[in-house]
């Protein structure tokens, strides 16, 4: 029986989170501890996995917490750009007796969605990502978005594909989105969505969009559980959840 400690846990996601910890039949909810309470409760619990779901401001002294005290972490929190990933590396060590999951997105079908893209990125023209979440985010664009546009970057680069074709000169109001490592990402913040994503290809006389959409965080929680029965299992960091799929 694994026990696991749920930060922010009052939270959209962390409430999700506990009641798919406490239905499992291998785990076991030892503590939920929101952002006014004391993470002595989870040393107190005798936890085996954190996972978080709290905020960028706080989770990066959550985790040096939690990794000085010796405890597993599944991280599904946002705002993990490639120098905080560094950052996480530095403060696990050199050999790291810890396991950390940091990932952009924990559905399953994201992630294939994911992998199908950074497949397909090689084979054309063009390829450009529309992200929309509720207007409750807070980042913008969102980790699933800029994670995608760095594989289909990598894809494109390790295929030596040339630069996508864009005559864009001027762009004043920003319409042309943002752009991580050479792909452009349209984020939308809307009422009625909780997280959806659209990769648009274009070749020579064809369009390939791949998209996935998630309609309950529901569809979350077999990925969060998967990782925190795995993590222990993978000292040091792991990015995404591709990897425990196989």
């Amino acid at each position: 029986m694994i026990k696991v400690g749920v930060l922010g846990a009052r939270g959209r996601m962390g409430t999700a989170v506990c009641e798919a910890v406490a239905e499992a039949d291998d785990l076991e909810l030892a503590v939920a501890i929101d952002h006014d309470e004391s993470l002595d409760g989870l040393v107190e619990a005798g936890v085996d996995v954190v996972v978080d779901f709290t905020l960028p401001d706080v989770v990066m002294d959550n985790l040096a917490w939690c990794f000085d005290r010796g405890l597993h972490t599944v991280v599904g929190t946002s705002g993990f750009n490639a120098a905080r990933l560094d950052r996480v590396r530095e403060m696990l060590g050199e050999s790291p007796e810890v396991g950390c999951l940091i990932a952009p997105n924990f559905g399953i079908g994201a992630v294939l969605m994911m992998q199908f893209a950074a497949k397909a990125a090689r084979h054309f023209d063009s390829a450009e990502i529309i992200e929309t979440h509720h207007p409750r985010k807070v980042d913008a664009p969102s980790g699933t978005a800029v994670h995608t546009a760095r594989l289909i970057a990598a894809a494109r680069a390790e295929a030596d594909c040339p630069e996508m074709p864009d005559a864009t000169a001027e762009d004043a109001t920003g319409a042309r989105g943002g752009e991580i490592d050479g792909v452009h990402i349209h984020a939308v913040r809307s009422a009625g969505y909780v997280a959806s994503q659209e990769v648009r290809f274009g070749g020579p006389g064809e369009r390939f969009t791949i998209g996935h959409d998630s309609l309950d965080r529901a569809s979350f929680m077999p990925g969060v559980l998967l990782a925190v029965r795995e993590v222990a299992a993978r000292p040091g960091l792991t990015v995404g959840i591709d990897d425990l799929l196989e």
